[in-house]
């Protein structure tokens, strides 16, 4: 089981944009999507697009979301 740095995508309002948060870790098991976690949020797994294990140049801007993704709302 991986257990590496990421920063996740949080979505945002209808009115904000989403943005990056980094601080968090991961870890990847046999179940589908990744879980997260960060002392400040409760732990949950969520879809694999949602996580850069990479610092993203732009906060801002979010991820591509595959076609026909489970987890795309």
């Amino acid at each position: 089981m991986e257990n590496e740095s990421c920063w996740v995508w949080f979505k945002g309002s209808l009115k904000d944009g989403g943005v990056w948060k980094g601080g968090f870790t991961y870890k990847k098991d046999e179940k589908p999507g990744v879980l997260i976690q960060n002392p400040g949020y409760v732990q949950c797994r969520v879809p694999d697009w949602r996580i850069s294990t990479k610092e993203p140049q732009d906060k801002s801007v979010g991820p591509k979301i595959p076609e026909n993704s489970v987890w795309k709302l």
